[in-house]
């Protein structure tokens, strides 16, 4: 029974402190654990647990099933831009079900995300109650802005579990013991409203810039972004306007602008760029060791999709072969500008010349990810190496809402500047301009965020999943979301997702 859902948000009353701010707001080095109900005395306390609730943006490793669980590897795996590869048919055996559409209740990366959203939450909560219990020495100033920082996470945790799981317990406040068993699942709609309502109470008291020693930390214009996005995937046209209106705000602010360098986007040397409006950060200052398991804040999931024993120019030796590009995706791509800076054409690399060679991995194509390769020049010296790359992953950026902002528009019948976003992130690249149709506007979606993990729910909201993915096994009816967990369904009140029991 100790691995229940409503166990996990509890987190056993403990609450883990990264207070270290040296080249980021999350460039932290965790500092042990403190007993909840001895904590928040004091304005530096109130901190830590802020950053607490920022935590599991970065997770790498831990939640539910204590495997690997970026959102990447398994996201991916779903879409039909990769398979999800690694050593064989069972290594990422989460990865591997959501690949072929096997997936179970026991079976899936439902515990994952599941377990890591869910911690999320319960630290947003919790800072939450204690600022508003009252914190000694906290200014007025940082009060409102805690305030609205954890709200944005709490709406950023749920909003990924409605989407992934539709029917989810909404929690509002930490669960005491008693209460564990009698948490019941939330009509859709209702945790949507939670997710907006907490957006736009937290809009007003985020800062619209950030210094760099705060880089990481949430900005009006990411829960902007966020809210419009939210709108637009509950597939209800009366209200794209306003999903525009969201989105016109990013889309129009100083703040941000479209990289002229389509690669430089995702360069660790380019983190926090112009065009990053939500990015999850990373390090590889950690040294981290396989003792530092569930605590990783490099960016494991560069090496998982690196190609195993290579031998040759450019990429590390020692990647896991995950996540191969499937061919047919690259094959769509090949004449896009965008091709070079998305795809690794291995084998052609090897081919090029003598002494190169790889091991081909389960599911190979010998196609590999680009935007997150695991590049020679990142490798860390100290630590083990597969462990502390420092690429961060870009949660939003500006081509996503301005893409978002087009559909929006033409959805609500009034396209306006929709043409003028989409001409503007095919220029970026050397494109020339195609009418504004959402069938257009979708596949520039497919084209310009290639395997950033916005594909599998793109197929979904837009009804297009069961055609596009049929080759995998996905059904109608029932792969839209992912099962619950089976182990928080024992003597609780949730409720399995429909055919999966």
């Amino acid at each position: 029974m100790k691995n229940k859902l409503l166990y996990l948000l509890m987190i056993v009353g403990v609450v883990q402190l990264n207070t270290s701010c040296k080249k980021s707001f999350l460039d932290v080095t965790p500092k042990g654990l403190d007993l909840e109900s001895n904590y928040y005395q004091n304005a530096d306390q109130a901190f830590a647990g802020l950053v607490a609730a920022y935590n599991p943006l970065g997770w790498e490793s831990g939640g539910g099933d204590n495997t690997y669980i970026d959102d990447l590897g398994a996201l991916n795996s779903a879409s039909d831009e990769c398979y999800a590869g690694g050593g064989g048919a069972t290594d990422m055996v989460f990865w591997q079900v959501w690949n072929n559409y096997t997936l179970s209740g026991a079976t899936g990366p439902q515990g994952g995300f599941w377990g890591k959203y869910y911690t999320g939450i319960y630290r947003s909560n919790l800072i939450l109650q204690k600022i508003n219990a009252g914190v000694p020495g906290l200014s007025a100033a940082n009060k409102s802005r805690y305030i609205a920082e954890a709200k944005f996470l709490r709406a950023y945790y749920y909003f990924g579990l409605v989407r992934l799981f539709k029917n989810v317990p909404l929690i509002l406040t930490p669960v005491s013991p008693a209460d564990f068993y009698n948490v019941v699942q939330a009509k859709p709609e209702d945790v949507y409203a939670q997710v907006e309502k907490d957006l736009k109470e937290a809009i007003a008291d985020l800062p619209s810039v950030v210094p760099s020693t705060e880089n990481g930390r949430v900005t009006k214009g990411a829960a902007l972004a966020l809210i419009g996005k939210a709108i637009i995937y509950q597939n209800n046209n009366s209200r794209m306007q306003e999903a525009a209106n969201y989105l016109e705000q990013v889309n129009t602010s100083p703040n941000y602008g479209l990289l002229s360098d389509f690669g430089a986007i995702f360069s660790p040397d380019n983190k926090f760029n112009k065009e990053s409006i939500f990015e999850i950060y990373h390090t590889g200052t950690q040294n981290a060791g396989w003792g530092n398991w569930n605590q990783f804040l490099g960016n494991v999931y560069v090496n998982m999709v690196g190609p195993r024993s290579y031998s040759g120019p450019t990429y590390w030796s020692g990647g896991w072969s995950f996540n191969p590009i499937i061919k047919n995706f690259a094959t769509a791509m090949k004449s896009d500008p965008r091709y070079k800076y998305t795809v690794v054409d291995l084998d052609s690399i090897v081919a090029a010349a003598p002494g190169r060679s790889y091991i081909a991995g389960y599911q190979n194509t010998g196609f590999f990810i680009k935007k997150f390769a695991p590049l020679a020049q990142y490798v860390s010296t100290t630590g083990q190496a597969e462990l502390n790359f420092p690429n961060d992953y870009i949660e939003i950026r500006l081509a996503d809402t301005y893409l978002l902002e087009a559909e929006a528009l033409v959805r609500s019948g009034t396209p306006g500047k929709a043409q003028a976003y989409l001409d503007a992130v095919r220029k970026r690249v050397g494109l020339p301009s195609v009418p504004a149709t959402l069938d257009n506007i979708y596949n520039e979606r497919k084209l310009e965020l290639a395997t950033e993990g916005h594909r599998w729910f793109d197929l979904v909201r837009t009804g297009k999943a069961a055609s596009v993915l049929a080759f995998k096994g996905f059904k109608a009816g029932t792969h839209e979301v992912l099962p619950l967990p089976l182990k928080e369904l024992n003597g609780t009140k949730l409720v399995q997702n429909p055919n999966y029991n």
